[in-house]
């Protein structure tokens, strides 16, 4: 060990979700591991986006659902969701993560990570070597759209929006992928009166048509202004610290204006140049983790910061088969990545879940409709109404739909999308029937419980038959 040098088997950059995982993975394995974090322990999700939006959306969803069934009388209180809201993010204190980490015997490291050649990570005035591997878990960063004006006035981006201390009056947002969607039916049933604009020509794109369909058509219900296929022409500064949205010739003043206009990977500032990748691009990984074009095999990445599958979930599963696939490396055993090996992300080419947490919700695994053509796949798509027995004791006028994308050369699912209250349970059955591609003659014998929602399983499966038969 060189002096005023740190040395551990594995050292990652970033203690988010991803970065916390695969740390603990390499230890769990019987590695040493340190964990460089310039900010909070736990990372974006647990304080800036994935938990604190929750919180903010639950208890309008409850207050919603409660409000589709006779008998029951229920008011939200905006003051009450904030606080339970700073409750779930410990008031932005880290300590319990840290504790947890140190707990499971990962050493904790503050400030700035950067590469600084091979298997050196500095923080400050700290080099810190890696016997084994550097793990790269930074995330994303905002992308910010070049609008006139925009430089001009004060805009929230989702940290200021999921940490809000009181709820604006006129909330404007720009943006209709899922961040977009989610915040601003959380303020809107906050309290704040909204608009969404976006330039394109509906709502969630990367989904199926019919979810950004439906989510459209229940804000504009619920009263949030959606204007689709409508960029901003300019932004400026208005009375008394508001901002003026123009939009052709019209002029809308709101009091907070959230730029969700999408992420991308967190490389700019990294130091990837001193071991010859360039700045500002995603991580291009194999589906173990490793960094191409990085000679020695000693450079990882998962999450975010690889451009794959830009989810909490999937960068936890990724960070997974990393702190493994190190771990195995560094002990002389073979590695397993093949398909659905245990070294092997192959879920992040076909099968990642998402749940987008809007009224109706997005529940969605696999490909689209569109993305499976594009891929070459005979597919067959069905799509009907959610209109069972489970859905109709669930909520009066209850209204959503399933999409069921079938590979016919195998005769398996590699696609579905359900949309509507509450269907973020019924992924989880999809997605296990991707990954385990099973057959549609083995799921027609997963017989679903009545009288649950779920029974629609059994109706896209009868349509699909039909058609077939047809």
């Amino acid at each position: 060990m060189t002096a005023g040098a740190d040395e551990f088997d594995v050292v990652v950059i970033g203690a988010g979700p991803t970065g916390e995982n695969a740390a603990d993975y390499a230890v769990r394995n019987g590695l040493t591991a340190a964990l460089v974090e310039a900010e909070r322990v736990g990372g974006e999700c647990s304080y800036w986006a994935c938990i604190p939006s929750k919180a903010l959306l639950r208890t309008g969803q409850a207050v919603a659902a409660a409000r589709r069934l006779p008998g029951v009388r229920a008011d939200l209180d905006p003051a009450a969701v904030l606080a339970r809201r700073d409750e779930f993010v410990h008031d932005l204190d880290d300590a319990s993560q840290v504790e947890w980490a140190e707990g499971a015997g990962i050493t904790v490291v503050r400030g700035t990570g950067r590469l600084d050649g091979e298997r050196a990570v500095r923080v400050g005035d700290r080099v810190l070597r890696a016997r084994h591997a550097v793990v790269v878990a930074t995330g994303s960063v905002p992308v910010r759209p070049p609008v006139e004006g925009l430089d001009s006035v004060r805009t929230w981006g989702s940290r200021e929006a999921t940490n809000a201390s009181e709820v604006p009056a006129r909330f404007g947002v720009l943006g209709g992928g899922v961040v977009g969607c989610e915040l601003a039916q959380a303020f809107c049933r906050l309290g704040s009166r909204v608009t969404l604009v976006d330039v394109g020509s509906r709502l969630l794109p990367a989904a199926e048509p019919a979810a950004g369909e439906r989510v459209a058509a229940a804000m504009r219900e619920e009263g949030i202004d959606v204007r689709l296929g409508q960029g901003l022409d300019a932004v400026s500064p208005g009375p008394g610290g508001a901002v003026v949205l123009h939009l052709g010739g019209e002029r809308v003043e709101v009091d907070a204006l959230l730029v969700a206009t999408g992420r991308r990977p967190n490389t700019g500032d990294l130091g990837v140049d001193t071991v010859g990748l360039e700045p500002g691009k995603p991580l291009a990984v194999d589906d173990s983790g490793l960094v191409d074009g990085v000679e020695g095999g000693w450079l990882y990445a998962a999450g975010d910061v690889t451009g794959r599958a830009p989810l909490t979930h999937m960068g936890k599963y990724a960070a997974r088969i990393v702190g493994a696939a190190i771990a195995a490396r560094a002990q002389g055993a073979p590695l397993d990545t093949g398909p659905w090996g245990e070294h092997s992300a192959t879920a992040d080419h076909a099968a990642v879940p998402q749940v987008v947490f809007t009224d109706p919700e997005v529940a969605s695994v696999g490909l689209t409709a569109a993305r499976a053509r594009d891929a070459g796949l005979p597919v067959r798509v069905v799509e009907i109404d959610i209109a069972v027995a489970g859905s109709s004791l669930h909520a009066d006028g209850y209204s959503g739909s399933a999409t069921m994308v079938v590979d016919t050369e195998r005769e398996v699912l590699v696609g579905a999308t359900f949309v509507g209250q509450d269907v973020a349970e019924l992924v989880h059955a999809a997605t296990v029937a991707v990954v385990g591609e099973v057959p549609l003659a083995r799921l027609w014998h997963a017989v679903p419980s009545f009288p649950t929602i779920s029974e629609v399983w059994l109706r896209l499966l009868e349509t699909y038959r039909s058609n077939a038969a047809g």
